[in-house]
């Protein structure tokens, strides 16, 4: 399992737009991801999920991947939170 912790350093935290990437990103893998906020673990494939959890800037967001390619999946979602300056 890989896993890493996030800051959300966008200022309108994770709404629609950068979910979708997210999501979008999570689901080219077949690891297992979930993204966790505030007591709360959700599909990281599923955007009402992570829209539900309703993330704002300032918040921290744990990642875990479970799978074959979790390492992998884990870089990416890493590099789109960093490209889209939604975290660091």
């Amino acid at each position: 399992m890989a896993e890493k912790t996030f800051k959300v350093t966008s200022d309108s935290g994770i709404h629609a737009r950068p979910a979708t990437v997210l999501v979008n990103q999570a689901g080219q893998f077949s690891s297992d991801i979930t993204l966790g906020y505030n007591g709360k673990n959700v599909n990281l494939k599923s955007i009402m999920g992570v829209m539900s959890l309703g993330i704002q800037s300032g918040s921290e967001i744990t990642i875990k991947a479970e799978g074959n390619d979790a390492d992998e999946a884990l870089k990416a979602i890493e590099d789109v939170m960093k490209k889209e300056g939604l975290g660091e």
